[in-house]
């Protein structure tokens, strides 16, 4: 259900710019007119802006540049099946958020959005930089009561409608580097981070995090890593809507998520997969702890295993690692 802020602000976004009158606000949130006015004047407060015309009503001339949890309700609108929505100004890790919530009992599925991450996590147990300067620190939260041996293609499934719904909001060629980045123009715009609580033989607890660079600028991160990191503001050359991206990417993962339990994804899946693949072909090297092996990526199995042909000409395949491609690539 959409709070009375999200239902004013879904309202105006929805008129296109054109007036909506004060009255029918008042009617949709059962309230007087001049209640409404207050209301407006909240939002003012928060970084909106509005105009009155006079005997036609309100529209809606700014938006705040962060993210505003009434606003991204505003634009999922009434979409069934999404999550309840929680925004942090700070957090420790969206994914350790997600973890204690789903520990509490709380009703699921959610997703916590933060502006900053003091502890943000990746991979194999490294920090994911998380400065408050306009990227996205996401996780979703659910008890999905799964078979565990389901999960093998969740991760790469989830990045792949991530880089379909960042070619269509951006306009750019995002591709998916196995097992869990997401890189445009050879560089790193997001890293996604799935964990799960398995009892027995279920999944009872799953938790789907994704950092993604957005507005930020790589010079500000820490220097090992600002050179192969880029955001997408850096690679369309302007500003990137925060709350827009920041519903669409909900509205996504959400749907992908209920394909993926339903089982209907298999299909799209492989075709996503040679869209957005961006090993096959190429020289890549292996890590599994203290084993190295080099060879030429062939694609995936069906268990999403990687598949390396080695420089000896066999071939092996690969549940999990690190990956790096050739030099001077990404």
């Amino acid at each position: 259900m959409l709070s009375s802020e999200a239902l004013i602000l879904h309202e105006l976004l929805s008129a296109d710019r054109e007036p909506v009158s004060g009255q029918k606000l008042a009617r949709l949130l059962g309230i007087s007119r001049v209640a409404v006015w207050a209301q407006l004047q909240k939002l003012e407060k928060q970084g909106f802006a509005f105009a009155a015309v006079r005997s036609r009503g309100y529209r809606l001339v700014r938006t705040p540049v962060g993210v505003h949890p009434a606003l991204i309700q505003a634009y999922l609108g009434r979409r069934r099946g999404t999550p309840q929505l929680v925004c942090l100004e700070q957090v420790d890790s969206t994914n350790s958020e997600a973890e204690r919530r789903l520990a509490a009992g709380e009703t699921m599925p959610q997703v916590i959005v933060a502006h900053h991450q003091t502890k943000g996590r990746g991979r194999l147990g490294r920090v994911w930089h998380s400065p408050s300067n306009g990227n996205l620190y996401f996780s979703f939260a659910y008890r999905p009561q799964l078979e565990p041996s389901r999960l093998q293609n969740f991760t790469l499934w989830m990045g792949l409608n991530i880089c379909e719904l960042v070619r269509n909001f951006c306009k750019l060629s995002p591709g998916l580097k196995w097992p869990n980045d997401l890189l445009v123009d050879g560089r790193k715009a997001g890293g996604m981070l799935t964990e799960a609580r398995i009892d027995a033989d279920q999944v009872r607890e799953l938790v789907f995090g994704l950092g993604l660079n957005v507005n930020g600028r790589a010079s500000a991160l820490p220097t090992d890593v600002r050179r192969t990191a880029i955001s997408l503001a850096e690679a369309t050359g302007a500003p990137v809507d925060l709350n827009r991206l920041s519903a669409a990417l909900i509205g996504r993962v959400s749907s992908a998520y209920a394909q993926f339990v339903e089982g209907s994804y298999h299909d799209k899946y492989a075709d996503l997969w040679q869209r957005y693949d961006i090993l096959r072909g190429r020289s890549v090297t292996v890590i599994q702890g203290a084993r190295t092996v080099r060879g030429t990526a062939m694609g995936i199995d069906d268990q999403s295993s990687l598949i390396v042909r080695l420089e000896s000409g066999r071939t092996e395949r690969f549940r999990a690692g690190e990956v790096t491609l050739a030099k001077n690539t990404a």
